[in-house]
Formats: C-alpha cells, structure tokens, sequence
C-alpha cells in the first residue's frame, strides 16, 4: 500500500474503523492504490456521509422542530 494512501486512512478516524470493520479492503489497497476512491465512496454509503444524506438529515430536524413547535401551540 501507498504511504500516501496509508497517512490518509490513518487522518480520519471512521476510515480507520472502517477498514477495520471491512479487512477485505486492506487486500484491494494493497494491490492498486487506485481503489482508494472506491473505498471512500463505501465508507460514505456505509456512515451516510454523502451529500444528500447530509440534506435529508437536515430535513428531517426540520420536521421534528415543525412538529414540535405545532404541539406546542
């Protein structure tokens, strides 16, 4: 594996848990640094870190705020 590819997955903590969550990717690292990319794109399907988990997220607090302030009136 890459160093470069090594110092990324070591920055970021849910990379490292993910990796050790799913070994099968140290065999993909390890034989062509290129599958970084698809390992990321895993790991933000995996803990709904896409931008559009982001914005329904932001979504539905907004409907539990609305939903609280309603019960409140």
């Amino acid at each position: 594996m890459d160093v470069i590819v090594q110092q990324k997955l070591n920055s970021d903590p849910k990379m490292t848990n993910y990796l050790k969550e799913n070994s099968y990717w140290y065999k993909e690292l390890n034989r062509n640094s290129d599958n970084y990319n698809l390992f990321l794109k895993a790991m933000k399907e995996k803990y709904h870190l896409k931008v559009v988990d982001k914005i329904n997220d932001a979504i539905d607090n907004i409907d539990m705020i609305s939903s609280i302030l309603d019960a409140l009136k």
